[in-house]
């Protein structure tokens, strides 16, 4: 089971390593989890400089796709060469969108004509793209899934790991991580946002 969390420059630290390491604490031989990019290295909105994992094309072969967002959103999802090698396809893929990341996939004709969620900034860019935006964290239709706010990471990779794995897989990742102290309350919050959709 591979998941590919696309990961482009000026990227949000907080919505793509949240989700990549409460993912990562899926321990089985057949789970991975990759940073994909268009580029060999990609600079965050913060000044910190990652390498890619893995090329957009094989993030596309991935079983599960998580976009993640960043000050250079727009600027991605307007440029139609690197739009187009996105080749996600939600009848053979999880996909999952953080924030900005959820106007690319409203740009790619992904969310079709539901309801999603999204970052109070990237709100009006998504209604432009004709996708109504919900005031809540997280909301799924089917196989796709959006998460607004940075700190809604932790509900998208409990989805996925509930999905791929199952609940209680996703509980034990999320109660990992969760604060001291407040393990079982987070753990509580994460279900009850995911639960409706899975």
């Amino acid at each position: 089971m591979h998941i590919a969390i696309l990961t482009f420059d000026g990227f949000n630290e907080l919505d793509s390593l949240i989700a990549f390491n409460i993912l990562n604490h899926v321990r089985q031989p057949d789970w991975r989890v990759s940073i994909a990019s268009p580029t060999a290295t990609i600079r965050s909105m913060n000044g910190l400089v990652m390498e890619s994992q893995i090329s957009l094309e094989e993030a596309c072969a991935a079983d599960a796709v998580l976009v993640g967002s960043g000050i250079r959103t727009r600027e991605v999802a307007a440029a139609p060469a690197l739009m187009s090698q996105l080749k996600l396809d939600p009848t053979r893929q999880l996909l999952g969108a953080q924030c900005s990341g959820t106007l690319i996939l409203a740009r790619l004709g992904l969310l079709g004509d539901v309801p999603a969620c999204t970052d109070l900034t990237t709100k009006p860019w998504v209604q432009e793209a004709g996708v109504a935006v919900l005031d809540q964290p997280f909301v799924a239709h089917g196989n796709v899934a959006t998460a607004g706010g940075c700190l809604s990471s932790p509900y998208l990779a409990a989805w996925f790991i509930a999905r791929l794995k199952g609940v209680d897989a996703a509980c034990g990742a999320i109660h990992y991580v969760a604060p001291v102290g407040e393990k079982d309350a987070f753990v509580a919050r994460t279900l009850e946002n995911i639960s409706p959709f899975l």
